[in-house]
């Protein structure tokens, strides 16, 4: 339902080290618990590329 929102790569090249449905469990994680964007869990990844998806 979210990858039409999702931007497009333009150019071909190894494929990310964290799928973006880890990134926005991350996402969804922080805004239903309300924690400080440094308090996300590492299993998401790590916070500042979370908070990166975020704000795109």
């Amino acid at each position: 339902m979210l990858e039409p929102l999702f931007p497009k790569g333009t150019k071909a090249s190894r494929p990310p080290v964290w799928p973006r449905r880890r990134l926005i469990d991350g996402i969804r994680f922080r805004v239903r618990t309300g924690v400080p964007w440094r308090d996300v869990p590492a299993e998401y990844g790590p916070w500042g590329r979370v908070y990166d998806v975020f704000r795109r």
